[in-house]
């Protein structure tokens, strides 16, 4: 069956029209048109993540202001024991322990029979080194709710990690009790070295 002319012309429009598609796809978009599409984009990409990354720049001075701030706030602080060595600040935990107990004569007896350093168990990544001791107490009731309330209350801070109390049932001990404690205490985080620019 034979078209007419109209529509042989329609057919004849409709081949052209997708032999150019064809034509335009293989020979013009593949190889020009697709790379500056992908060049635009990743130009895009770029210009965002220059903005960001010049944002960040601009806020570098405010930033080392406040990380200046509260290093300065830590340094001054006095919740954390004042050495900066761990074996130090176990020595003086260790004293500190047994000043505290002698302070408290006048609520009691009260004597540290033996004190220890624990192990350090400091974690790679931990913000701050933890010290800790352990300190065998004779105390009478009095005077040892007066060394917890100093250990709890005072600064440097100080935590009390472990408790056990009791009396010791031989005739000569008394009414004292036999305590021991291990207290623990952090030593401040050494300020990190200054990024250079």
């Amino acid at each position: 069956m034979r078209m007419k002319p109209a529509e042989s012309r329609i057919a004849a429009g409709l081949i052209l029209l997708v032999v150019a598609a064809i034509l335009y796809l293989v020979f013009v978009h593949w190889w020009f048109v697709a790379p500056q599409q992908q060049m635009s984009a990743a130009m895009a990409e770029l210009r965002d993540t220059e903005q960001h990354y010049a944002a960040a720049i601009a806020e570098r001075p405010q930033l080392e202001k406040r990380l200046a701030a509260l290093s300065t706030g830590q340094s001054d602080s006095k919740a954390f024991l004042p050495e900066d060595d761990a074996n130090a600040a176990s020595a003086g935990l260790m004293q500190r322990m047994v000043d505290i107990a002698a302070a408290h004569h006048d609520a009691g007896s009260c004597e540290v029979v033996q004190k220890t350093t624990v192990p350090n168990q400091d974690k790679p990544g931990d913000p701050y080194r933890k010290v800790s001791v352990n300190i065998y107490l004779r105390c009478q009731i009095e005077a040892l709710g007066a060394v917890l309330n100093d250990v709890e209350q005072g600064t440097p801070y100080l935590f009390v990690d472990e408790f056990s109390a009791y009396r010791n049932p031989a005739p000569q001990s008394g009414p004292a009790l036999e305590v021991q404690l291990t207290v623990s205490g952090y030593v401040r985080q050494v300020a990190p070295a200054k990024v250079k620019s």
